[in-house]
């Protein structure tokens, strides 16, 4: 079933780029504008998002409904509001590699010479990134369901990017806060907002809502999502200190470069007995960190307990994901794909815990 998903999203994605090149004449503008956005917007990816959508409705559809083509088109507004996040990100990460490729900033600070290709770069991103949050939203309106559920649906796809921002709005003022000022829920807010709700919660509750399920399952969804994007993103954060550039596709100084307060980087903190701790934040605040830094923040985050902690705080959180979705009233068969592809996205977790020798 996933992959035949899958193959769907992939076909109608390609699909409405092309759409897309006859209806915005984004070519006609610049060729380099348009090409840039396709090739990132189709670079390979799990798709999970629109994958969690079709996932959804589909269980909350009867069985032998067949999916129509206008629901596979509309899932993709949720890829490229993944997209259209990255884009702004990279740029605000000052980042030059996403999914093993130069981020869109890069691609398009080439278009013309001039003597400062990195703003022109950052510039024309952010105009880039804007029109792929419009294509989303064009996306989204080729699904053919009820009007009042189609409406609600982009209510709270709207209301996801927004909270997204809110999101990357925390994440930017915490790089520069002192480490002291940052507590265990502040992390969690800012990984509700800016992971959690458009990755796991907004497609699962997009796809429910478009199906005709319940208000008691679309709430029940939502907790759900929110607990699997909270483990997502501290896997995401374990994965950029443990993990190799090759896996990540990006610089693997680029974590602790960007002085992010994570989840490894409070309890740390807070763990930390004073010679410790001064010898952590040395490391941690160096304004060009290396990777013997990265080596040292590595020890001190197992020494200190940080990444067992942060390895069971995402076990607990797939536990209590699971017992939810085992109670909603939703297709068994759903529940389960939906359930193995959650065991699928945490294997990470399971190798980085052997490598070092973590009990979780």
């Amino acid at each position: 079933m996933v992959n035949d998903i899958r193959k769907n999203i992939e076909k109608h994605l390609a699909s409405f780029m092309n759409r897309v090149k006859h209806e915005y004449k984004l070519h006609l503008i610049n060729p380099t504008l348009y090409e840039s956005i396709r090739e990132f917007s189709l670079r390979k990816g799990k798709r999970i998002r629109p994958l969690l959508l079709i996932l959804s409705y589909k269980g909350y559809s009867p069985k032998n409904k067949k999916i129509s083509p206008s629901l596979y088109s509309a899932s993709t507004c949720i890829e490229l509001l993944h997209n259209f996040m990255l884009i702004h990100d990279d740029i605000i990460d000052r980042s030059n590699l996403r999914r093993g490729k130069p981020t869109l900033h890069k691609l398009l600070g080439k278009i013309v010479k001039t003597d400062n290709q990195e703003k022109l770069g950052y510039d024309l991103g952010i105009v880039a990134g804007d029109i792929v949050y419009a294509l989303a939203i064009d996306a989204f309106l080729s699904v053919q369901e009820p009007p009042q559920r189609k409406e609600r649906a982009l209510k709270y796809f709207i209301q996801t990017a927004a909270f997204t921002a809110m999101g990357e709005f925390i994440d930017t003022i915490h790089s520069v806060e002192k480490m002291n000022k940052i507590k265990e829920k502040d992390v969690f807010l800012n990984y509700t907002l800016k992971t959690a709700r458009y990755t796991f919660d907004c497609p699962l509750v997009t796809g429910a809502i478009l199906a005709g399920a319940k208000q008691p399952d679309i709430k029940k969804l939502s907790q759900l999502g929110i607990l699997v994007g909270q483990a997502f993103q501290i896997q995401d954060d374990i994965i950029g200190i443990f993990d190799t550039q090759k896996n990540i596709g990006k610089s693997i100084l680029s974590d602790i470069v960007e002085s992010k307060k994570t989840i490894l980087v409070c309890h740390a903190y807070k763990e930390l007995k004073a010679k410790g701790k001064s010898q952590f934040i040395k490391h941690f605040n160096k304004p060009k960190k290396t990777y013997k830094d990265l080596v040292a923040i590595r020890k001190i985050f197992i020494n200190a307990g940080s990444l067992q902690y942060s390895l069971h705080q995402v076990q607990k959180r797939i536990n209590k994901s699971f017992k939810i979705l085992h109670n909603l009233k939703m297709r068994k068969d759903c529940q389960q794909v939906i359930e193995d592809v959650v065991v699928q996205l945490f294997k990470h977790s399971t190798r980085i815990a052997q490598q070092y020798g973590v009990d979780i």
